[in-house]
């Protein structure tokens, strides 16, 4: 078929509308996370764990992070795997990942080694889970060699692997620590793997729903042909987000890791939006802070916000306002109400502005 053709306006609102951060606000955080396929984990605190932060600019002030504990761990509406929150209407969809994982034979080998282990951890689950990995005794004939922080971490890993295949499951947390379980107690009982390659298709086609427009690499061939105003190449578009609904939007402070502007290129050629996450960047060579907050106006990306939770001193710490585009009096003042509304769903009392 003949590719759509979008003027980048309608590409970008295509976009916000997608990712929910138009006018309309939804109302429920699994409704939430079911449309963005999932809220990613991350323990970088900043101002708030990423999730919680993603669902707060969807939600508002309604939301709060017992909510999303709640539908983990006690209703079991969703499930936490890989570092990703997903719908548990959507296990069918990864079984059959999971079934043939790992794929690779440094992680196969060091599985065949450590087989006795293995099922030690899984009795041991089954006799005393759910269970804190310090709770399991390291009993690795191998151990993980790795240049990096899991260098020797050996059950860690094996948890990390077992929860990849679908063999053990994420109960809960304790603070910020992790339980672990046997899936079969996490996950409903009877769950069908849904087969692979329709499993690839229908994830494609959730993921474009999510995004409205993306790039083939991406989304696969999920959706129609689309050419963008001033890009090249040929993306993909959701043909539903076309249905020509009047765009309103809103300000954002959207967290680092938020999906609209995770896929840096995507940002850069649809909004202009030039930004990188700097917190592994010395200091000395940061442009916009360590944990700076994308700033969207509507159905454009207007700066950054470089602020810091700071619990002790009972405020919201704004080192830096970054204006991408000069800010008109509107903006800034929408900027500084979210600043405001940010801050009261912390529970901090003020919000301390950089001085001009």
């Amino acid at each position: 078929m003949a590719p759509h053709r979008l003027d980048r306006a309608t590409a970008r609102r295509v976009a916000v509308r997608a990712q929910l951060l138009d006018a309309e606000r939804p109302t429920d955080l699994l409704a939430v996370v079911d449309r963005l396929t999932f809220l990613q984990i991350d323990p970088t605190a900043a101002v708030a764990p990423n999730a919680d932060l993603v669902a707060w600019t969807r939600l508002g002030a309604a939301y709060r992070p017992s909510q999303l504990t709640r539908a983990l761990e006690a209703d079991r509406a969703l499930f936490e795997h890989r570092a990703m929150v997903r719908p548990m209407a959507d296990l069918g969809l990864h079984l059959a990942e999971m079934a043939v994982w790992p794929e690779d034979a440094r992680r196969r080998d060091w599985l065949a080694a450590n087989d006795a282990f293995r099922r030690y951890v899984l009795d041991l689950l089954r006799d005393s889970g759910p269970l804190l990995s310090r709770d399991v005794p390291d009993r690795s004939v191998v151990s993980w060699p790795s240049t990096g922080w899991t260098n020797n971490r050996n059950v860690t890993q094996m948890l990390e692997f077992l929860a990849a295949r679908g063999e053990v499951a994420i109960s809960g947390r304790v603070g910020r620590q992790r339980t672990w379980d046997l899936a079969e107690r996490v996950y409903p009982p009877g769950t069908s793997a849904v087969p692979a390659e329709e499993a690839h298709r229908a994830r494609d086609e959730r993921r474009l729903r999510s995004l409205g427009v993306a790039r083939a690499v991406v989304v696969g061939e999920a959706g129609e042909p689309a050419e963008v105003e001033r890009t090249s190449g040929v993306w993909r578009v959701d043909p539903a987000a076309l249905d020509g609904v009047r765009f309103a939007g809103r300000t954002a402070l959207l967290s680092p890791f938020d999906r609209l502007v995770h896929d840096r290129r995507r940002a850069l050629e649809l909004f202009d939006f030039e930004y990188r996450l700097e917190m592994y960047v010395p200091r000395a060579q940061r442009r916009w802070g360590y944990f700076a907050l994308p700033v969207l106006h509507r159905d454009r990306l207007v700066g950054k916000v470089d602020a810091t939770a700071d619990r002790r001193g009972a405020v919201l710490r704004v080192d830096a306002i970054h204006e991408d585009v000069p800010f008109t009096p509107e903006v800034t003042a929408s900027v500084h109400a979210e600043l405001a509304a940010l801050a009261s769903w912390l529970g901090l009392p003020e919000v301390c502005l950089p001085s001009s």
